[in-house]
């Protein structure tokens, strides 16, 4: 009778957080993504091209990163972009800049963070996230990867440039983009709210501090190994991630599973793979891993303090 009680609390529990998170991600994102819209209705692609084309290579790697911070790109829109940016003649640095922060560092993902776990973890995550996206894009420019890309590529855009420019149209093109992308990844939003919840309601919080808590020296590079190789959306480890986090996983454990599952995922690297050799290609993975290892511990040192 105890443990059937205990079953029942423990899901209205976990029903309780699934709505709770369900309804404020859908309101978030339906938001922000229309906001985000409008950005990319005024600020034409060829307009960026033409800012991130200079001859300074740093200001590039830094203009290119802000760019990709402000694109809620999936990899089907990340990588026609970043080949008409080499097309274009912008610098490898900023294309590559622009490559690493677009799907960690967008609005949509920024303000889902603030939601889940707070101001503080979300500064650090975007700060750390950036820098080494400039950093990287310069190194890898530095050490003569630009070399390491394969001739053009056509790969067919989801842009119409021919669209009406007045107000009412743009603002209808994006509350459009807004709900389309939210179709796309509600199912990814659901599912990130519903494993959150059953962990949030059934795991003990004892056996998540246990394995991937702050005091496990191994739970941040587990957790970029995991997040590496398999598909994950953030929106969908998001709300995983903030479960897991009230039930002991360290801050940095998180994000290195959101940097390594969203930065790296197997759709983007099959594409990426028509464009980067083999070399080039193992470089971008390696990096993603350093950086989701290293925004891991910065994150455990810094919420440590």
């Amino acid at each position: 009778m105890e443990a059937y009680l205990m079953f029942w609390n423990n899901l209205a529990v976990a029903a309780d957080f699934f709505v709770e998170i369900a309804v404020e991600l859908v309101l978030l994102f339906v938001g922000v993504t229309f906001l985000v819209g409008l950005i990319q209705e005024y600020v034409p692609d060829e307009t960026v091209k033409k800012l991130l084309g200079g001859r300074n290579r740093v200001l590039g790697a830094v203009l290119g990163a802000g760019f990709g911070s402000l694109t809620p790109f999936c990899s089907c829109s990340t990588i026609p972009l970043l080949l008409g940016m080499l097309n274009a003649g912008v610098p490898f640095a900023a294309a590559m800049a622009f490559l690493l922060s677009s799907p960690l560092l967008n609005p949509v993902i920024i303000s889902l963070f603030i939601l889940l776990m707070g101001w503080k973890v979300t500064a650090l995550y975007f700060v750390a996230t950036f820098t080494a996206a400039v950093t990287i894009g310069l190194l890898l420019d530095r050490l003569g990867f630009a070399g390491q890309v394969k001739p053009k590529v056509a790969i067919r855009s989801c842009c119409d440039g021919n669209a009406a420019t007045d107000v009412r149209s743009r603002a209808r093109r994006s509350a459009s983009f807004a709900f389309t992308l939210f179709r796309q990844l509600l199912p990814y939003l659901l599912l990130g709210a519903g494993i959150g919840a059953f962990i949030h309601g059934f795991v003990p919080q004892e056996l998540i501090s246990r394995i991937a808590g702050p005091d496990n020296p191994l739970a941040v590079p587990a957790a970029a190994v995991i997040g590496v190789p398999i598909y994950i959306r953030a929106e969908t480890i998001l709300p995983i991630g903030l479960a897991l986090t009230l039930k002991g996983m360290s801050a940095g454990a998180v994000l290195a599973l959101v940097i390594g599952g969203a930065g790296a995922s197997i759709p983007e690297m099959t594409l990426l793979s028509a464009i980067f050799e083999k070399r080039l290609l193992a470089a971008f993975l390696l990096t993603i891993f350093g950086i989701a290892v290293a925004v891991g511990f910065l994150a455990n040192f810094v919420t440590a303090i």
